[in-house]
């Protein structure tokens, strides 16, 4: 990107449109703190224009009653056109939120490749009909569009939360209204033209920039059937409280604050090198960030030196140099609520081992070192609440079982890691902790397998059969006798 990227229209139903509302937004560069993009910000009469296309397009057109090889082959040009793009798209969302551009190319554009790809998967296994001997006589069990979908996604992993939302209601035969977050609407005007060109039927799919209130009017609106939401803990209640009013379907993805768990017999260099990239991951602003690092108290002092070196380490800078591995905050606010929490983590009795302002050698760009506090108790605010941002705790503990409590003591259930010799020991480990993620001697997400949250960090799953089936209603057909499951 290069100069001020301006648009001055939306994207609705398929079709570039003059925005109804005359409020603008501008997108600020994190590092340069200079706006670099001006889009339109949707108003609610806008809202109410994709909405019903969306709500046309799913009653009366061909989308929801294409064959799926159909809608695949549509899907899958997305799909290919997201990778041929993906240096482009990757460069956009660093410049608007400040990811590295290395993670940005692996993480936001090469990994939303492999969402949708890993939906078009789960699309053609999935069982769509099945008949079954009900207790009454033989019944055909459907699995149906559940018709207009409100996707609502984050600044953090725009691409990304995008398609774990758009890949399977669109493969599903739903239509689809898209709002990203005022702080990177810019990679969504890529996706517009890249869904434009794959051939989405009119109506099909509306991309609306705009702010909280906006999207709050979209959640709540009548003509929609689904609401998708990844976003923060405050944010997801209001989103289940606006569609409770139309009991419209909702599912949310939201924070985490995780617990890497180092166990006694854990390769010190193994874990250190695994864990300082899924704790820093994107500037820290991560809902599956490894936030909390729990190391036995018998080594403890080895672990704390070597995170902090490792912390200490971590190169800082221009998000668009390929040599960054933490870049700056998206947004001032961000940078001062990661200051703050800093301060109060002091002021609790926590142990500044690296970091704890903004980098030296910049004076501009909202960015703050890679933080490491030490002899944190979990009781502590640093502990318990999702900072989303590059300041991570080191909590000691004396036994498994003391290990095990700390890291199910908390609000949340997003993610989480084990690290040991014995991996059955880790599976074991992961097996007991309340948490929808897990990892046993690695970082990962899976497209496959389902992803979500206990307690706070949502309702429902992304990914695999199971989100997919999120964006599905479920029909009941009962047969007459001798049509039943032995007739297949």
């Amino acid at each position: 990107m290069a100069g001020l990227v301006e648009h001055r229209q939306l994207f609705i139903g398929g079709q570039w449109t003059d925005p109804l509302g005359e409020d603008v937004i501008d997108v600020v560069s994190p590092h340069t703190e200079e706006v670099v993009g001006r889009v339109p910000h949707a108003s609610r009469a806008d809202v109410d224009r994709a909405v019903a296309a969306a709500r046309r397009a799913f009653d009366d057109g061909p989308w929801p009653r294409m064959s799926l090889d159909e809608r695949i082959a549509v899907v899958g040009r997305i799909k290919d056109a997201i990778a041929v793009r993906h240096e482009e798209i990757a460069r956009t969302i660093s410049t608007q939120n400040g990811s590295p551009y290395a993670w940005s190319v692996l993480a936001q554009a090469l990994g939303a490749m492999m969402v949708w790809e890993a939906a078009i998967t789960v699309a053609r296994d999935f069982p769509y009909e099945e008949r079954r001997s009900g207790v009454l006589g033989p019944i055909l069990v459907r699995r149906e569009p559940a018709g207009v979908v409100a996707a609502v996604v984050p600044w953090n992993v725009p691409q990304f939360t995008a398609a774990a939302k758009l890949a399977p209601a669109l493969l599903a035969g739903c239509t689809a209204v898209l709002k990203p977050a005022p702080e990177t609407p810019l990679d969504a005007y890529l996706l517009a033209e890249i869904a434009r060109d794959a051939g989405l039927p009119e109506g099909v799919l509306s991309i609306l920039p705009a702010g909280r209130e906006t999207g709050e009017y979209l959640v709540g609106h009548p003509g929609v059937d689904k609401v998708s939401f990844t976003g923060s803990v405050a944010a997801g209640k209001r989103v289940m409280e606006v569609a409770s009013r139309h009991l419209t379907r909702v599912t949310l993805e939201l924070g985490g604050k995780s617990a890497a768990v180092i166990l006694p017999d854990a390769d010190l260099d193994a874990a250190v090198a695994g864990i300082v990239p899924a704790a820093w991951m994107n500037n820290g602003q991560a809902c599956v960030a490894q936030t909390r690092i729990l190391a036995p108290r018998s080594r403890y002092d080895e672990f704390a030196e070597a995170f902090t070196a490792a912390a200490s380490a971590l190169v800082v800078g221009d998000p668009l140099d390929p040599a960054t591995q933490v870049g700056p905050l998206v947004a001032e606010r961000q940078r001062r609520r990661s200051l703050d929490y800093i301060r109060t983590g002091q002021e609790e009795g926590a142990k500044l081992l690296t970091g704890g302002g903004r980098p030296p050698a910049l004076e501009r760009g909202w960015y703050v070192e890679p933080t490491l506090f030490g002899d944190v108790r979990n009781g502590m605010r640093v502990a318990r609440e999702e900072i989303f941002g590059p300041v991570i705790c080191l909590l000691p503990y004396d036994d498994e079982a003391e290990a095990l409590a700390i890291a199910d003591d908390s609000e949340y259930g997003l993610s989480g890691s084990v690290w040991t010799a014995d991996t059955e020991r880790g599976i074991d480990f992961a097996r007991r902790v309340r948490t929808g993620t897990f990892n046993v001697n690695t970082f990962s997400l899976d497209m496959l397998g389902p992803f979500g949250g206990y307690k706070n960090s949502g309702l429902g799953r992304e990914f695999g059969p199971e989100g997919y089936a999120a964006y599905l209603e479920h029909k009941m057909i009962h047969l007459p006798a001798g049509h039943g499951a032995e007739e297949e």
